[in-house]
């Protein structure tokens, strides 16, 4: 599939397509006259990178990654060491949003009390 169909089916920019091509993030085929020619199997993977883009993972390590990915499946354990260890990284974000969100929340509270008192 080419570009516009494959931005479409996977919920992404062409722009994106592109960037994630040049940092090394996924590799396309190309035809004889040197148009992209994407994969079914392409989709999944587009949207798993964008998955751990959206989860905080850093670009060299969403590269590192692919790279292994694309060696095969003897990387699996290399990748689940990196994913093992990204999960660890999520978990102390969302206990620190949770923590930010009680701060908000006190603060809220407090100024419904102080505006409730003073009316």
């Amino acid at each position: 599939m080419r570009i516009g169909q494959m931005a479409k089916a996977a919920d992404i920019s062409e722009y994106t397509l592109r960037y994630y091509e040049r940092k090394g993030l996924i590799r396309v085929k190309r035809d004889d006259v040197g148009r992209r020619c994407y994969e079914e199997s392409d989709i999944e993977w587009i949207k798993f990178i964008k998955r751990l883009k959206d989860t905080g993972m850093l670009l060299k390590d969403i590269r590192e990654y692919s790279r292994l990915r694309y060696e095969g499946n003897g990387t699996m354990p290399e990748r689940l060491s990196m994913l093992e260890t990204h999960r660890k990284y999520v978990l102390e974000q969302q206990r620190k949003w949770a923590e930010y969100l009680g701060n908000l929340d006190d603060k809220i509270a407090f100024y419904k009390r102080s505006i409730g008192s003073s009316i």
